[in-house]
């Protein structure tokens, strides 16, 4: 028997979900609460964390990142608008499904996470693939290679000084890389730098410091 955390503003939702969870007889719903701030870190990590998401923005895609470290997210919504599903499923996403999709589907999710694969709700193949062959062109926003990896690290709370470390590079490089990412990016500090990253899909669960950089 796996456990089963979900998250889920709406009741309703919730209480669906939660139902269709504990009619399986290989899952036990440990936790069923209306915010990712309610889950208890204490009780340890869970098999899948089911997050229902009314719409996808850069707040859902962090709280993505910060569940993935309770357990394996799997996102459900109705996905429209930005950030992409590329986005999300960078940000530590191990199965996404459609808001209307059919209980056997989101059980099926929840039974090939577990075991340790990914699950996309067939209803988003398509616009899957679609990402994926413009991934390219939406991604990048005109950064070259080495700045999307400043980006992502920047973003994971690495100071310059530790990113140059990381990269082999003098801080001095680095300092100019931001720079040049900022112009890009049109963005003025490292909170917008944060945003931007998730937006783009370029958002890291890598350490985070508390020093400046």
């Amino acid at each position: 028997m796996f456990t089963v955390a979900i998250v889920a503003e709406h009741p309703i939702s919730r209480a669906g979900m939660e139902k269709l969870a504990s009619d399986d007889a290989s899952m036990r719903v440990a936790a069923a609460v209306g915010s990712v701030a309610e889950l208890d870190r204490s009780a340890g990590s869970y098999d899948v964390v089911v997050l229902d998401f009314p719409h996808i923005d850069v707040a859902t895609v962090a709280q993505v990142a910060q569940v993935a470290a309770l357990g394996r997210p799997l996102i459900s919504s109705a996905w429209t608008g930005s950030p992409t599903l590329l986005a999300t499923i960078r940000a530590g996403a191990r199965g996404c499904i459609s808001r209307f999709a059919e209980q056997a589907d989101v059980r099926e999710a929840m039974r090939v996470i577990v075991q340790g694969g990914f699950y996309l709700c067939p209803t988003m193949v398509g616009r899957f693939q679609l990402e994926l062959a413009n991934a390219g062109a939406e991604d990048t926003n005109g950064l070259a290679p080495r700045e999307i990896e400043t980006l992502r690290l920047i973003a994971s709370g690495f100071t310059h000084s530790q990113i140059a470390t990381r990269m082999g590079l003098s801080q001095a490089t680095v300092n100019t890389y931001a720079k040049r990412i900022r112009a890009k990016l049109n963005v003025n500090n490292k909170a917008d730098l944060t945003r931007m990253a998730i937006e783009l899909g370029h958002y890291s669960q890598g350490r985070r410091s508390t020093s400046a950089a």
